[in-house]
C-alpha cells in the first residue's frame, strides 16, 4: 500500500489546474509526482506572467512542503 501526500495544487487558468504529490510505497523509495494538465494549457499572452508564476508558486509550495515533512515536521 502507497501513502499519498499532496504538497500542493492549483488552478492555473479556468480549466487546467497542476498538482504535486509525495508517493512512498511500501519497499521502494519515495518519489514525487506533477499532474500537469493532460492537454497543453492555452492561454493569451497578456496572461502568461501569471500563468507562469501560480505554476512556480506551486511548486515551490510543493518543495518547502517536502522540505517540512524531510525535517520531521507535518505540514
Amino acid at each position: 500500500m502507497s501513502k499519498l501526500t499532496e504538497l500542493a495544487s492549483a488552478q492555473i487558468n479556468a480549466t487546467d489546474a497542476i498538482t504535486i504529490v509525495l508517493v512512498e510505497p511500501e519497499g521502494m523509495p519515495p518519489s514525487v509526482i506533477i499532474h500537469w494538465p493532460p492537454q497543453p494549457t492555452v492561454c493569451i499572452p497578456g496572461r502568461f506572467p501569471e500563468l507562469a508564476a501560480i505554476a512556480m508558486r506551486v511548486i515551490a509550495k510543493a518543495s518547502t512542503a517536502l522540505a517540512s515533512i524531510r525535517a520531521g515536521r507535518k505540514l
